[in-house]
């Protein structure tokens, strides 16, 4: 099994693997954009950088999917 490594993603295609997983933006307060699914909420920050790999990381464990899950639904957004 080979690991993919985890690089600078954007914003718009993170909210977008989000979207996908029904993830629904809920409030914007300043930069930093909450979207919710059930219970579980996820804060994503909207600045002009990619976000980094440390953060993308600390994301996909808190919404609880792998990074071969992610690498897939980024593949079809």
């Amino acid at each position: 099994m080979v690991l993919m490594k985890l690089g600078p993603i954007s914003h718009k295609k993170l909210i977008s693997v989000l979207s996908s997983l029904g993830y629904v933006a809920a409030r914007q307060s300043g930069s930093h954009l909450v979207l919710k699914k059930d219970e579980k909420s996820v804060v994503v920050p909207i600045h002009s950088k990619d976000i980094g790999p440390g953060l993308l990381r600390l994301i996909l464990k808190e919404i609880g999917i792998s990074r071969e899950e992610f690498f897939e639904l980024l593949k079809k957004a």
